[in-house]
C-alpha cells in the first residue's frame, strides 16, 4: 500500500511538470476593444482549441482580472469542435488592467492567455497657446495648456501654414514640430519662417479614443518678438558733474546687441531694499539715452532698481526684469530739535563743571541720520571759529566752563552737513515755582504727574524721574521736555519697573529763566504686605473664644491692609468664616461645642495682595458636673411632656374604627343579641344601605322546623303567604334600618329545631320571582354560598334579562331577601328570643 501511494504521487507531480508545456497553445483572448473609456463595458471571449481534449472532462475555464477571480462566464462549443468562453465586465474602473483566461484543472490553476485592456478618456483641445519669436535663438516658440489627464498615452503636434491675408488661406506648408514627451512647448526654426508675414498656429492632440485641436492663432513672427533685458550700471562720478543731491540716484544700462536696431522703450522699478514698501515703477525710458538720475527717494537708503525693455510704436512683448541692482543714496544733513538739559556743579570760584544732556526729534520724516554731536563754545572777547568742548555720538557730554559763560552751542552732524545749531542757555533760578505736585500709579509700567501751573504761565517743563536709590550699574536719570507750559501733568511710560520706588523732578521753564526744581516720590506699584499681623487667644469659653491681634505698622510701598478673614475649622472638618474691617483688632468666635477642638486663621488682604497670619490652634472648656445634671433633667422632663401629650392625645380622640370586630358566642347568644348596632362607620362601609333611592327592608320572617317531621318542598308566589306554617315566628325590620321598628314583637314558638327559609321576590317586581329552599338533613353549614362584602350591594339581584333588578318587599310578605339567607351565622343560629331585633 505504500509503494502504491508514493507512485500515485510520482505521477501527479509529473503531470504538473508537463502541464505548461502542453497548454502552451491551447487558449487565446480577443477582445471588443484593447483601450475604452472609462466606466464602459468590455467583452472578452477565450477560445479553446482541440488540444486541450486529452485534458479530459475535469476541468473548466475560469476569468481572472487583476487578482480578482471572475467565474460568471458564459461556454460554449463552436461547429469547430472549439470551446469559446466570453465574460462581460459591466464598466472598467481602472486606466490599465490585466485579464487572463484560466484553465482550473484539478487543484491547480494554469493561465492559458492575457491581454491588457487599457481605459481613459479622449483628450480635450489645448487651450491657451501663445508664441513668441526669440532673437536670441532665433526661432518661434510657442507653449499650451494640454488639459485634464486622459490616463491614456497622448501625443501632441504644432502644426501651421504660411498665409498672405488674415489666415484665411493656405500658402504654404510648415513641418509639423513635435515636442519631446511630457512637454508642452515647440520652437519652430527660422528657416521655416517668415518674419514679416503671417502664419496659421495650431496645437493636435490624439490618443486612442479620438484627436481633439485647439483654437487657430494667426499672427506674424516680428509682431511677437521678445528682447532679451538690459543691464544696468551705476553712473560713476567725474569732476565735470556735480554729485547727485540728497535722495537722487543716477544709473545707467546696456541694450542687448542683437536688439541694437530696434527701436525700443523701457521701464525701470525700484523699492527699497529693507522694509515691506512695494515696487515704484517709472516708464517711458528712452533706449537711445542709456543713462537716467532717479529723484525723490528717502536719503541715505538702499534701494533695488530692475530694467525691462520692449518694441516701441510696434507690437511686441516685454522683456524679462534685467538682474537687480542695489544703489544707495546720499545723506541730508540732520534736520532735528535737540532738547537740552543740563547740571552745573561749582569747582572752584573761577571754573564751574557742566553735564550736558540732550534729544534729538526729527522735524521731518526724511530727516538725515545722524553721525555725531559737537558741543562747542565761543568766549565773548574772541572772534573766528569755536573750540570744540565735546565730540561724541552719546546723548551726554561733561566738560568745564568759566563761571562767567552762560551759553554753549550743540549741533547734529552727518557727512552731508551739521544741523541748525542750538543754544544751550544756563538760566538762573528765578521764576515761581509750581504748585500742588503729586504722582499716582496708573498700572505696573507708568506714572502720571501732575501739578499746578504756575503765574505767569511757563513755556514749558522738564521732567526727570528715576530710582530714588540707583545701583552704581543701574540706568541713569529718564527726563524730557514738554514744550506746551499750559498743561498740568503728562504720563511717564519710559524705564518704568513695577514695585519700585521712584524720585520725580519738575521744572517750569520760562522766557529767560527757570522756576525751582520739585521733587516728589512714587512707587510704580505697591506691593503686598510682607506678612500679616499675629494672632493671639486672649479669653476661651466653653462655647466661645475671643481672639486678638497687633496690626503691623504702615510700610513704604506697601498697600495698606483692607480687611481682615478668619477662617475656623472643627474637627469634623466643618469651615466658617467671617470678614471683618481693617480697624478691627479683635474677634470673638461664638456657638462653639464645648471641649472641642478648633483651628483658627487669620488672612490680612489689601488692594494689591494677601497674606496669610500665623495660625491659632484652641480648645473650648468642658461643661460642670452640676450643668450637665441641669442639661440630663431638663432633656428629661422634655421627654415626658412629649410623651404625656401623645398619650393625651391619643385617649381623647373619638376613636373611629375598632381594633378587632366583636364576635359573640353563637351557642350562648340569639340574633338580636349578636347583631350590632348600625352606627355611621358601618353605614360607611355598606354604601348600598344609606343610598336615600333604595327601598327599605320591609320584612325579614324566620320560620323554624316542625316536630320531628321535615315537610316536602312547596312552591308558592309572592302573594301567596297563607300556607306557611304557624310555628312561625316572624320579626319584622321596617323603614330605615337605622330606626327602631315600630311593629310589636312577635311571639316566639315551641320549637326546637331551624328549619331551611324561604325567600319570596318583590311582589312590585315584573314577575313572580321566588326561591324556596327545601328541608334537608345535610349538615347546616355545607356547601353555603359566600357572604357578601361589607362593600358589595345585597340588594340587588338578576333579573331574567341578565339586567339588575331591586328586590322591593311587600309590606305583607313573610319572607326574606336572599341575601341574607347566605350568611352562613343567620344559617346556624338558633334564635330563642326577637328582642335584639329591632335594632337590626
Amino acid at each position: 500500500m505504500v509503494g502504491l501511494g508514493a507512485w500515485s504521487l510520482v505521477g501527479a507531480a509529473l503531470i504538473i511538470l508537463l502541464l505548461p508545456r502542453s497548454l502552451e497553445q491551447c487558449g487565446h483572448i480577443l477582445l471588443s476593444a484593447p483601450t475604452v473609456r472609462l466606466g464602459d463595458q468590455v467583452t472578452a471571449s477565450c477560445v479553446i482549441t482541440q488540444n486541450c481534449s486529452h485534458l479530459g472532462t475535469e476541468w473548466r475555464i475560469v476569468w481572472k482580472l487583476e487578482p480578482e477571480l471572475h467565474p460568471r462566464e458564459r461556454q460554449q462549443h463552436l461547429p469547430n469542435g472549439t470551446l469559446q468562453s466570453t465574460i462581460t465586465l459591466p464598466h472598467v474602473s481602472h486606466s490599465r488592467v490585466l485579464l487572463s483566461c484560466c484553465l482550473h484543472w484539478g487543484n491547480s490553476l494554469q493561465i492559458l492567455d492575457q491581454a491588457e485592456l487599457q481605459a481613459g478618456y479622449p483628450p480635450t483641445a489645448p487651450h491657451n497657446l501663445s508664441c513668441l519669436m526669440n532673437l536670441t535663438t532665433n526661432s518661434l516658440i510657442c507653449q499650451w495648456e494640454p488639459g485634464p489627464d486622459t490616463h491614456l498615452s497622448t501625443s501632441f503636434t504644432l502644426k501651421s501654414f504660411k498665409s498672405q491675408d488674415k489666415c484665411q488661406t493656405q500658402k504654404d506648408s510648415i513641418p509639423d514640430c513635435v515636442p519631446e514627451d511630457g512637454q508642452s512647448h515647440c520652437a519652430i526654426p527660422r528657416k521655416h519662417l517668415q518674419l514679416y508675414q503671417n502664419m496659421s498656429i495650431w496645437v493636435q492632440a490624439r490618443n486612442a479614443l479620438g484627436t481633439s485641436v485647439s483654437p487657430k492663432l494667426c499672427l506674424a513672427p516680428m509682431d511677437v518678438v521678445k528682447l532679451e533685458p538690459p543691464i544696468l550700471w551705476t553712473l560713476e562720478p567725474s569732476p565735470a558733474v556735480a554729485p547727485p543731491q540728497p535722495g537722487c540716484l543716477r544709473l545707467r544700462w546696456e541694450t542687448w546687441k542683437p536688439s541694437l536696431y530696434i527701436e525700443q522703450k523701457c521701464e525701470l522699478r525700484h523699492q527699497p531694499r529693507l522694509g515691506e514698501a512695494g515696487w515704484d515703477l517709472v516708464s517711458g525710458l528712452p533706449a537711445r539715452t542709456p543713462q537716467y538720475e532717479l529723484c525723490g527717494l528717502l536719503p541715505s537708503t538702499a534701494y533695488t532698481l530692475q530694467m525691462r525693455c520692449t518694441r516701441w510704436r510696434l507690437p511686441g512683448h516685454w522683456s524679462e526684469w534685467s538682474p537687480s541692482l542695489e544703489l544707495t543714496t546720499a545723506q541730508r544733513a540732520p534736520i532735528v530739535r535737540l532738547d537740552t538739559q543740563w547740571r552745573q556743579r561749582q569747582l572752584d570760584p573761577q571754573t564751574v563743571a557742566v553735564q550736558l544732556f540732550w534729544k534729538p526729534i526729527a522735524l521731518e520724516e526724511d530727516s538725515g541720520q545722524i553721525q555725531g554731536y559737537r558741543v562747542s563754545w565761543r568766549p565773548s572777547d574772541q572772534a573766528g571759529a569755536e573750540p570744540i568742548l565735546c565730540d561724541t555720538t552719546e546723548l551726554n557730554c561733561t566738560f568745564q566752563l568759566p563761571s562767567e559763560a552762560r551759553e554753549v552751542i550743540l549741533k547734529a552732524y552727518n557727512t552731508a552737513g551739521t544741523s541748525h545749531p542750538t543754544r544751550v542757555v544756563f538760566l538762573e533760578s528765578r521764576g515761581p515755582p509750581l504748585g500742588r505736585l503729586h504722582a499716582t500709579a496708573r498700572d505696573p509700567h507708568s506714572l502720571w504727574v501732575g501739578w499746578e501751573p504756575p503765574s505767569p504761565q511757563p513755556q514749558g517743563y522738564v521732567i526727570e524721574w528715576g530710582l530714588s536709590s540707583p545701583s552704581p550699574n543701574g540706568s541713569p536719570m529718564t527726563w524730557r521736555m514738554e514744550h506746551n507750559g499750559s498743561i498740568a501733568g503728562t504720563l511717564l511710560q519710559e524705564n518704568i519697573r513695577p514695585f519700585q520706588l521712584y524720585e520725580i523732578t519738575v521744572t517750569a521753564l520760562y522766557q529767560d529763566t527757570k522756576g525751582p526744581s520739585q521733587h516728589i516720590y512714587a512707587y510704580s506699584q505697591e506691593m503686598a504686605p510682607s506678612h500679616g499681623p499675629e494672632l493671639h487667644l486672649r479669653y476661651v469659653g466653653k462655647t466661645w473664644a475671643q481672639l486678638e491681634w497687633v496690626p503691623e505698622a504702615p510700610e513704604l510701598g506697601k498697600s495698606p491692609l483692607t480687611h481682615y478673614t478668619i477662617f475656623w475649622t472643627n474637627t469634623q472638618d466643618q469651615s466658617f468664616s467671617t470678614v471683618l474691617n481693617a480697624s478691627t483688632h479683635s474677634f470673638v468666635l461664638r456657638g462653639l461645642e464645648p471641649s472641642s477642638l478648633y483651628h483658627v486663621q487669620l488672612v490680612a488682604a489689601s488692594q494689591a495682595w494677601t497674606a496669610n497670619s500665623t495660625s491659632l490652634t484652641l480648645m473650648t472648656l468642658t461643661l460642670e458636673e452640676s450643668e450637665l445634671h441641669i442639661l440630663l433633667g431638663l432633656f428629661g422632663l422634655l421627654v415626658l411632656l412629649i410623651c404625656l401629650c401623645g398619650a393625651a392625645q391619643f385617649c381623647c380622640r373619638p376613636r373611629k374604627y375598632s381594633l378587632w370586630p366583636s364576635v359573640p358566642d353563637p351557642a350562648r347568644s340569639s340574633l338580636g343579641s349578636w347583631v350590632p348596632t348600625i352606627t355611621a362607620e358601618d353605614i360607611f362601609q355598606l354604601p348600598s344601605l344609606r343610598d336615600p333611592g333604595m327601598p327599605p327592608i320591609t320584612k325579614i320572617t324566620v320560620l323554624e322546623e316542625e316536630e320531628k317531621k321535615p315537610r316536602p318542598c312547596e312552591s308558592s308566589d309572592s302573594s301567596g303567604t297563607g300556607s306557611l306554617s304557624t310555628l312561625v315566628q316572624a320579626y319584622v325590620l321596617q323603614g330605615d334600618p337605622r330606626v327602631p321598628s315600630t311593629q310589636p314583637p312577635p311571639q316566639s314558638g315551641n320549637s326546637d329545631q331551624v328549619l331551611y327559609v324561604q325567600v319570596l321576590g318583590s311582589p312590585t317586581g315584573p314577575g313572580p320571582g321566588h326561591y324556596l329552599r327545601c328541608d334537608s338533613t345535610q349538615p347546616l353549614l355545607e356547601g353555603l354560598t359566600p357572604s357578601p362584602k361589607s362593600y358589595e350591594n345585597v340588594w340587588f339581584q338578576t333579573s331574567p334579562l341578565g339586567a339588575p333588578e331591586p328586590l322591593v318587599p311587600h309590606p305583607e310578605d313573610d319572607s326574606i331577601f336572599e341575601p341574607l339567607l347566605d350568611f352562613p351565622l343567620l344559617q346556624g343560629l338558633r334564635v330563642s328570643g326577637a328582642e335584639g331585633l329591632g335594632g337590626f
